[in-house]
């Protein structure tokens, strides 16, 4: 039986599920912004005591690899890593807009293209497209938004928007006929741990020294408040 433990900490949601054998046993999301580097760790021992399973039999970590929150990739990296080494057993790493779009695909019915989008500044988004067939139509970018993106794509094929940073592109894309939003949409572990199993079966691994998340862009530190 292989024991797979999948982390989703990309954006606000704290997320980790525990799959064996593709089979979904123990899911736990924290819906709650600066949760990750408190819960993360207390989650997967909850998940391993709820599931009744030995952290010691895991075949190997699917962690979200990115793009996203600097913070989060970096806090479920870590625990990922600290875990890999300790058991001696593999790293998996899935990208972040691919897993939502893994999610969402499974209510694609109408052939719609898929474009999950995660905030990043201003009216910039992390985005990509696909089609139906989780096939990428466009690469894993940042992209500014405006009221003429996706223009050529929108005037032949529907397109679902979703994720955390659809909600601020509605008002300069919705005027579009084949533009659809899909509010509420919750980012999860489980599909990391859905697509991580094929590439455990493919033996598609990460180099465990090596590893870094998929920042895409780099990380600019806020300035602090004066106290004054």
């Amino acid at each position: 039986m292989t024991t797979l433990l999948s982390l989703e900490t990309s954006t606000d949601v704290c997320s980790l599920a525990l799959h064996q054998d593709s089979r979904l046993v123990a899911e736990f999301s924290l819906h709650i912004q600066q949760a990750h580097s408190r819960s993360l760790a207390a989650l997967a021992d909850l998940a391993f005591d709820h599931a009744k399973v030995d952290k010691q039999n895991l075949d190997a970590v699917a962690v979200s690899k990115g793009p996203g929150s600097y913070t989060g990739l970096r806090i479920g990296t870590s625990l990922a890593k600290g875990l890999c080494f300790g058991l001696d057993i593999p790293l998996i790493a899935v990208n972040t807009l691919e897993s939502m779009a893994f999610t969402v695909n499974r209510f694609n019915d109408h052939n719609a293209i898929l474009c999950p989008m995660i905030d990043a500044r201003r009216m910039e988004v992390y985005c990509l497209l696909v089609n139906s067939n989780l096939e990428i139509i466009e690469e894993t970018r940042a992209k500014i938004i405006d009221n003429d993106s996706f223009s050529s794509i929108l005037k032949q094929d529907k397109v679902w928007f979703f994720g955390n940073g659809a909600e601020k592109c509605e008002t300069l894309l919705g005027h579009q006929n084949n533009a659809f939003f899909i509010r509420d949409f919750h980012i999860s572990a489980q599909s990391i741990g859905m697509i991580a199993f094929k590439k455990f079966e493919n033996k598609d691994f990460e180099d465990l020294a090596y590893f870094e998340p998929f920042y895409l862009k780099k990380f600019i530190a806020g300035k602090p408040k004066s106290l004054l």
